[in-house]
């Protein structure tokens, strides 16, 4: 019981400092759009969930387990080690990797456009990020993956802290694939989805309307639904087209790329500069 309540106490002080501070910012496991990046938030909490079943070990080992000679032996509280929990960590690790550089390839090459992140208060990001896609639409092969990696985290913790002197609970081999073939699934996914084209700014300026972003090829551009021929720059991909006399603000924007079309942009006028504070009057004017 001693061994669960500071094993507990443990866990509780690893988590608690990391789980307030992405809380309050999370930019540490954000993507190149400011969204919650479901890749690094579930290697981060394998990371955290390994350290702690390592830190907790040890402790014990050295406070009631006697010693260096706790941790000797095949069958020592770390005999697993190697054969189920680094494969535990290995899936969700190669998921990240493999999706950053999926998606910094297809920025490289314009094929991909990551939306302005929309500001929240506090600068916090919602959960629901973590199993939606770029569009916020709840994405099945982020949902499983999030999923089953929850479930196996909590098996873990669960088994850890009923016998925390046994040391790395003795679990089958195989339940590395309860986080291996989710994450596999997540960067085949990655790999295999044709990007939607993104809007990421539009400017109406003179007798032209802009539109910026990424994944524009072959595009066809749509005002408020009334069908528009852009000029695309071969080196930007932006989009310019003469505005009609009789369009004017507030007005959305689509592009259709390859029979995918994107999220409607709603262009706004600017708003006018506030005019400037009339001077005080002086004391002459005042007595005057």
């Amino acid at each position: 019981m001693t061994a669960t309540f500071l094993a507990l106490a443990l866990f509780a002080a690893l988590t608690l400092p990391v789980g307030l501070r992405l809380y309050r910012r999370p930019g540490f496991v954000t993507g190149r759009d400011g969204r919650l990046s479901t890749s690094t938030t579930l290697a981060l909490a394998w990371t955290v969930i390994l350290v702690w079943l390592l830190l907790a070990t040890l402790a014990h080992g050295l406070i009631a387990g006697g010693g260096a000679a706790y941790f000797r032996g095949s069958d020592g509280p770390l005999s697993t080690l190697t054969t189920v929990y680094l494969p535990l960590l290995g899936g969700p690790y190669v998921a990240l990797i493999g999706a950053k550089a999926v998606v910094g390839i297809r920025l490289e090459h314009g094929s991909m456009a990551k939306p302005a992140p929309k500001s929240l208060p506090g600068g916090r990001r919602p959960l629901r990020e973590l199993i939606a896609g770029d569009s916020g639409r709840i994405d099945l092969v982020d949902l499983q993956y999030v999923a089953l990696s929850a479930v196996t985290m909590l098996y873990v913790v669960l088994f850890f802290l009923a016998d925390p002197a046994a040391g790395l609970p003795r679990l089958p081999s195989e339940i590395w694939a309860l986080t291996g073939a989710p994450a596999g699934a997540y960067l085949v996914n990655k790999l295999a989805t044709r990007p939607n084209p993104v809007i990421t700014n539009v400017t109406a300026g003179g007798d032209f309307l802009t539109v910026e972003g990424g994944g524009f090829t072959d595009p066809h551009l749509t005002v408020n639904d009334t069908p528009l021929t852009p000029t695309q720059d071969p080196t930007t991909g932006t989009l310019t087209t003469p505005l009609p006399a009789t369009l004017h603000p507030p007005f959305t924007v689509a592009v259709t790329s390859r029979g995918l079309r994107s999220d409607p942009y709603t262009y706004t006028a600017p708003a006018a500069p506030a005019p400037a504070p009339a001077p005080a009057p002086t004391p002459d004017q005042r007595t005057g």
